[in-house]
């Protein structure tokens, strides 16, 4: 086969498909932290130090959420109903207040579209899912994602949660937040005291 004939442009558009590809995986894993900073930007970053302290939460992991749930976008909104940079859903807020988690007063739980507002309320639910599944962060994320029962049904399953999540949603989900938790811990790692 000659040269030319190897090289006709329908051979060679894979080809440089798969370079760029190539490209932007390497650029991705080992390009200098601060060209990433763009793709893991840090915002309200004193809400999110505050409320993860006051429920001992890891600020890297209300990040990673927040960047898996809306981007930072204060003013998302998703289908079903949930609101803000956490994307949660106004029971859950009133939910939190009622077990005595926020409080109701310095955090109105219908003004979920407040930044610092809807991280206290994500950051204080975070908490309360993590105690719940005893420090499990695997499965406190995935119950963020799918709700608290799925998550006790695929552990009822046994074996790894990973390979029992039924909703190919939250396993890529679960995969982001991991993902974007060591991003963050990485790229913002003087930004947060953790004692």
């Amino acid at each position: 086969m000659s040269p030319v004939r190897f090289f006709r442009w329908f051979r060679v558009i894979p080809l440089l498909a798969l370079l760029i590809f190539a490209l932007i995986a390497w650029v991705y894993s080992f390009a200098p932290s601060e060209l990433l900073r763009w793709l893991y930007p840090l915002h309200y970053e004193e809400a999110v130090a505050s409320s993860s302290a006051r429920h001992e939460v890891d600020p890297f992991l209300v990040c990673a959420v927040i960047e898996a749930e809306s981007g930072w976008n204060a003013n998302a909104e998703s289908h079903r109903g949930a609101t803000g940079v956490m994307q949660l859903m106004p029971e859950t807020a009133r939910d939190m207040v009622r077990k005595g988690l926020v409080d109701g007063a310095s955090y109105d739980p219908e003004n979920l579209s407040d930044p610092a507002t809807n991280i206290e309320f994500g950051t204080a639910y975070l908490s309360y899912l993590l105690r719940y599944f005893n420090g499990s962060t695997e499965r406190a994320v995935a119950a963020y994602n799918a709700g608290l029962s799925n998550v006790e049904d695929w552990v009822g399953e046994g074996g790894l949660l990973h390979n029992a999540i039924t909703y190919p949603e939250t396993q890529a989900y679960l995969v982001r937040v991991q993902n974007a938790r060591s991003r963050y811990q990485e790229l913002y790692a003087d930004r947060f005291a953790l004692e």
